[in-house]
């Protein structure tokens, strides 16, 4: 691990978009579609665009993109989720189907994750076929209709095994009820998820999404096939370098959740070498999606 340098997280937190690009992307700021002068490409992992009930989408899509320039991360793996949830067949078909537009108009810049409401079965199992087979989506995004454990979210899981592409799980672990989220499920669930299913690959969502991220951390130790990502608002420090040093480098994957500055700051300020920083960054990712990845 590389030495502390004598700055603090908070400051780091706090400085510049474009001083974050040239340290994430190994290059000048606003790095464009494609990395160059030989840097590492930078994906999050966990982005999300509008709902088109959202009389601004478009503009906030493209602010999205904007942010995503200056901050030097050159995909973004997305989803579009309902407004309100559970999800109805019809609902998440729509957000899929504006994901796929989105994905044709920002060229080069917009990977998407089918989102879909396990309940639905059939309906849900189809749609992922259509959206990895013909749309490219590069894998699958449930949030938090069913505990992942819950059987009805079995033939998802099944169908992402057949078709070769992670899914990204809404997750997070508090102390206290969430009366918004009775199904949420947390790292403890997705451990259990990827033992019942080896060949699954799935990804456990922001750590630092709120609630225990060291319990989600230990939960997650012996879930080889179970990726974290690192996104969410909360910046503890020591929290990055906790799962570095618990999971493995390798199981890192860099996320944002639409947090920007604490998804580049937590990995700036993280105390890691430069090759560990650069896994995270994007080279995880691009070895997880290898079976689907068309860049």
């Amino acid at each position: 691990m590389e030495p502390a340098k004598k700055l603090s997280r908070r400051s780091l937190l706090k400085t510049s978009a474009v001083a974050a690009g040239a340290i994430l992307a190994g290059g000048p700021a606003a790095a464009g579609p494609k990395p160059s002068g030989g840097a590492a490409i930078v994906i999050d992992c966990h982005a999300h665009l509008h709902h088109h009930g959202n009389a601004k989408y478009a503009e906030k899509d493209r602010q999205l993109i904007e942010a995503a320039d200056k901050l030097g991360i050159h995909r973004l793996c997305c989803s579009i989720l309902t407004p309100a949830r559970p999800a109805t067949a019809d609902g998440f078909r729509a957000c899929n189907r504006w994901l796929a537009e989105a994905a044709a108009r920002f060229s080069d810049r917009v990977w998407g994750y089918c989102y879909v409401n396990p309940e639905c079965g059939r309906e849900a199992v189809d749609e992922i076929r259509r959206c990895v087979d013909e749309r490219g989506f590069i894998g699958v995004k449930l949030y938090n209709e069913r505990v992942c454990t819950d059987p009805v979210v079995a033939p998802v899981v099944e169908t992402a095994i057949e078709l070769g592409v992670p899914i990204l799980h809404h997750a997070g672990h508090a102390h206290y009820p969430l009366p918004g989220q009775p199904n949420i499920s947390d790292g403890g669930h997705l451990a259990e998820l990827g033992r019942r299913y080896p060949e699954a690959r799935l990804i456990c969502a922001h750590v630092g999404g709120g609630g225990d991220w060291e319990w989600t951390i230990k939960a997650l130790r012996h879930a080889s096939n179970v990726y974290l990502d690192t996104s969410g608002s909360v910046t503890d420090e020591g929290m990055i370098e906790m799962a570095a040093e618990i999971l493995g480098v390798d199981r890192l994957l860099f996320g944002c959740d639409m947090s920007m500055t604490a998804g580049v700051g937590k990995i700036r300020a993280a105390r890691l070498d430069a090759e560990s920083k650069r896994n995270i960054l994007g080279g995880n990712m691009n070895r997880l999606l290898a079976t689907r990845n068309k860049s």
